[in-house]
């Protein structure tokens, strides 16, 4: 970081402050606003199935995304006088809802179900869950489920385990903080750093809300992942301070230095963060982009913080703040508890980590084949990946729209909450109650009927099933399976592919799939026709980045390739623990046959940039003792010695924070948490502690090569290897 930028946040040190301490309340405000602005939404614009929705909401009066079920469990379905007084109780409850309108109650087995209609979108509808609940009070007992009842009923769980991730990860951090720094006022400064960056993201993320469609998750990602991501990075820099102090001179000399240096370094790693990040919001569904609209402002605030915040705090705290003696002295005394003081010069030639460096240098195609075999191993079972949309049943059973959606799918079958809605768009007024078009929609009814997946098909000339102009036409297809299974996802595409095909319709008359299965079908086809793009871009963009970070052409291509295979063995892990259930039970985790779609997409984007921080943190201190020494040996001991234990700290840090996802109770954060733990855990030892050191072993002095073209072209200063 620049010398005179450092010097100038120092003259204005409390401005600096005052505005950092202005952001922190403004955050915790918008904090406690922010959740009714959230939804988890899957809508594709462009796509079948969002025609299809929009369809519905003009020409039907409802939305997929916003329709109530009120389930009642009954004795006797088959009672008339029953069912006409829980219809009537279906109607009346239907309006506290705006727009609500009732449907006929159906049988399945032991229940009554209805839905209660709305053009409401999620995030307004699941508002008025509350008040629906209320009007139905009553005997026989009713259960209100559906995405908004189920949305209103997963923010009180997503908050409760956003508070118990925090519970476990903040002592963790601060054994960690006092384990490596002492117990001295400057353990302070990477909680300040974390809280001032986690709240001046959720106000960033706030205004976004009001804009864009953010997810309900956002909040535990911005502030378990800014929670690790500031600890670290402040901790890093701190580290570094009290190195710097240990030269005697003044403290804003030894803050100038360590902006330089660690400073540097970090602002580089949280750039590396937020350019894979940064990529999820070219992709075109609203689901992933506001995912990476929260991960993106985390490093982005970041930055902004380590740049102003940081060196601010290092220059208020100071020296005094960095001693720890007079507390050590006092333990000492008072308690008989011996506590280090903190170290002098550390020596790179006898420490373990520098004896780490040299055995895998004597013996590198040894250290490098193990690890990569380790990561190889670990990256197979990757081919067995599958992903779904999302899953409703994978919910904590206790919320009343869980037990309605249990009870229903029990009575009616596992789809009845998310049925398919197949809408005809005849073209013209009248057109869909032709002769040609009402056959043709018959055929395709008929076809679906004798379909394996379809346990309920409904259709007719009439509403609801035709709407008042006549234009449009539909056909209800209640599945067998949840709709992210893959028999859920088989049945969308043969129904697509074959079936609407077949069934003839006349020319200028269009067919659209909509409703939860088609749409998480759409859902996947554009996340991952993306995909591809996503992982071109972060590793060319990635690969830019640390070529000027390390001054060199071929560290950032080791780097680029080892994340690769890293990644892949994250994946391979996954499907280890969820899929095959290795240790799931022990740590309390769903099993599931498939992974969330938004998991391997958004892992992949953190993952790429939270694995280059090490990398980033480790290399940088080896290039500055290579400019000094030009010994590509003494070099690589040197990177490892002074940064090992404190990255190995950082990565301890980090599993803390992102075991708040899975001490978690809903299962896509359950699995990007486990993903982000053991990504951090491999690359911390596999990769780290391993194969960087026996790839650097083996290409030597070619580590440093960098071209005085290249160089200038970057603007950096060219190596010398």
């Amino acid at each position: 970081m620049p010398e005179r930028w450092t010097r100038a946040v120092l003259r204005l040190r409390v401005p600096v402050l005052l505005c950092w301490l202005a952001v922190l309340g403004v955050g915790i405000v918008a904090s406690l606003r922010l959740t009714p602005l959230l939804s988890n939404t899957f809508n594709v614009p462009g796509t079948d199935s969002d025609r299809a929705r929009v369809i519905l909401a003009r020409a039907f009066g409802e939305r997929p995304d916003g329709v109530f079920t009120v389930v009642f469990r009954v004795r006797h379905p088959s009672d008339r006088t029953l069912r006409a007084r829980l219809q009537r109780r279906l109607a009346a409850a239907a309006r506290a809802v705006p727009s609500g309108r009732p449907t006929k109650l159906q049988t399945g087995g032991d229940v009554l179900y209805g839905d209660i209609d709305t053009t409401l979108d999620l995030q307004h509808a699941k508002g008025y869950t509350s008040a629906l609940r209320s009007a139905l009070r009553g005997s026989p007992a009713a259960l209100v489920t559906g995405q908004p009842a189920i949305q209103h009923d997963l923010e009180p769980i997503l908050s409760a385990d956003l508070h118990h991730g925090e519970e476990v990860a903040l002592p963790i951090a601060l054994l960690v903080l006092v384990a490596v720094l002492g117990l001295s006022l400057v353990v302070l400064i990477p909680f300040l750093f974390a809280a001032c960056t986690i709240t001046g993201t959720l106000a960033a993320v706030y205004v976004t809300a009001h804009v864009f469609t953010m997810v309900s998750y956002v909040t535990n990602l911005v502030e378990l992942i800014g929670l690790g991501l500031a600890v670290d990075y402040s901790l890093l820099v701190v580290y570094r301070f009290r190195e710097e102090l240990a030269r005697d001179d003044s403290t804003d000399d030894a803050v100038v230095r360590t902006m330089e240096t660690a400073g540097r370094a970090v602002v580089f790693s949280g750039a590396t963060v937020a350019i894979g990040l940064a990529l999820l919001l070219f992709v075109p569904v609203p689901f992933i982009r506001s995912l990476g609209v929260g991960g993106f402002l985390v490093p982005l605030v970041s930055i902004a913080a380590a740049a102003t915040l940081q060196p601010a705090l290092l220059s208020v705290f100071g020296r005094r703040g960095a001693r720890r003696a007079p507390v050590a002295a006092f333990l000492r005394s008072r308690l008989g508890v011996r506590v280090p003081v903190l170290p002098g010069t550390i020596d790179v030639d006898s420490g373990f980590w520098a004896r780490l460096a040299r055995a895998i240098m004597r013996r590198p195609i040894a250290f490098l084949a193990g690890g990569a075999a380790v990561l190889v191993a670990a990256a197979v079972p990757a081919a067995f990946l599958q992903v779904t949309p999302g899953s409703i049943s994978a919910l904590p059973g206790r919320p009343e729209s869980v037990r309605g959606l249990a009870l229903l799918s029990a009575n009616a079958g596992r789809g009845a909450l998310t049925p398919t809605e197949v809408v005809v768009d005849a073209g013209a007024p009248g057109r869909a109650r032709t002769k040609p078009v009402h056959a043709a929609v018959q055929r395709l009814s008929d076809l679906i009927f004798h379909d394996p997946e379809a346990l309920v098909t409904a259709t007719g000339p009439a509403a609801p099933y035709v709407e008042p102009s006549g234009r449009y036409a539909r056909v209800i297809v209640v599945g067998r399976h949840e709709y992210g299974d893959e028999a859920s996802q088989a049945f969308v595409r043969r129904l697509r592919e074959t079936l609407v095909p077949r069934a003839r319709f006349p020319a200028g008359v269009h067919v659209f799939a909509g409703g939860a299965p088609p749409q998480g079908v759409d859902y996947l086809a554009r996340s991952y026709g993306w995909f591809p793009w996503l992982v071109l871009g972060a590793l060319v963009l990635t690969y830019l980045v640390l070529l000027r970070a390390f001054r060199s052409l071929v560290l950032p291509l080791k780097a680029v390739l080892l994340n690769l295979l890293s990644v892949a063995a994250v994946y391979g892990l996954l499907v280890v623990v969820f899929r095959w259930g290795v240790g799931a039970d022990v740590l309390g985790l769903y099993r599931v046959p498939q992974i969330e779609g938004w998991i391997p997409i958004f892992l992949f984007a953190m993952l790429f940039g939270l694995s280059m921080d090490y990398e980033v943190f480790l290399v940088t201190r080896m290039r500055e003792s290579w400019d000094d020494v030009h010994d590509n040996a003494r070099a690589v001991a040197h990177g490892l010695e002074r940064t090992g234990r404190i990255v190995t700290a950082a990565a301890v840090i980090m599993v803390a924070a992102f075991s708040g996802f899975v001490t978690g109770r809903v299962a896509g954060l359950q699995e990007f948490g486990v993903g982000l733990s053991l990504a951090v855990l491999v690359d911390a030892t596999v990769v780290r502690a391993c194969l960087v050191p026996a790839l650097m072993a083996i290409l030597d002095r070619y580590n440093w090569w960098l071209p005085a073209r290249i160089a200038r072209l970057t603007r950096v200063q060219d190596s010398k290897a």
